[in-house]
């Protein structure tokens, strides 16, 4: 979790004009692309620290560690989309048009942020224990399950969306399809001779995927 503070080390007030919270964003990137390619055991605080022209010393400082470091870049990461979410304004949206908006956003999210994706993947790799007890990621993430909840309670009311259906379940579905195509391309591309980055077929699976979570919340017609 990030640290937040004023003080300032002797060595920031001596190397850097840079003031903390610029020197920890900065911190943040780079970090995030150290653990997103080599993952928590491979990534080493020196090379974060040499390529940020700050200190391992001043990464401690602000992040407690290395472990707290790698949990700060998941809270980022999980916040980025967070908070493009609510940017989008999907409450202010029909009920249908912001589920497809929400589908849409989140398969264009994870296309364009492969980081996001290793970075998921390498904590499902350690079982999610550093998230587990973190309390500032789940906060972050339960803002897309209050968005969900509002879309669908809607949708129920106006006869659109099934009353059966749980908000966590439905973002595990968008989750799921959209994740899948970014995590398992490179496998799934030895195996079938499929690139799932051609935006040919980016652009169908978009829409499949879209239309497929839509017809699987939609109320069912009453059999004749």
């Amino acid at each position: 979790m990030l640290k937040k503070t004023t003080k300032k080390t002797t060595e920031e007030e001596s190397s850097t004009p840079r003031d903390a919270d610029r020197s920890m964003q900065d911190i943040l990137a780079i970090a995030t692309e150290e653990f997103a390619v080599n993952g928590l055991s491979g990534a080493r605080v020196d090379q974060i620290a040499e390529r940020t022209r700050t200190s391992k010393r001043m990464i401690y400082y602000y992040f407690n560690g290395k472990e707290g470091l790698y949990q700060a870049v998941l809270e980022k990461a999980y916040m980025d989309i967070r908070s493009l979410e609510e940017r989008s304004k999907l409450l202010d949206m029909e009920p249908l048009a912001a589920m497809r908006k929400l589908i849409e956003l989140t398969f264009d999210y994870d296309e364009t942020h492969p980081q996001f994706i290793s970075l998921v993947s390498v904590e499902n790799i350690h079982q999610g224990k550093h998230m587990k007890n973190v309390q500032a990621i789940k906060d972050v993430n339960a803002s897309v399950i209050r968005t969900l909840s509002t879309i669908l309670e809607r949708g129920r009311k106006e006869g659109v969306f099934r009353a059966d259906l749980d908000p966590v379940d439905v973002h595990l579905l968008i989750s799921a399809f959209c994740f899948f195509r970014v995590s398992n391309r490179h496998t799934f591309g030895a195996i079938f001779d499929r690139d799932l980055s051609d935006p040919k077929l980016r652009k169908r699976h978009k829409k499949l995927i879209t239309e497929t979570i839509e017809r699987m919340l939609e109320v069912r017609p009453k059999k004749a």
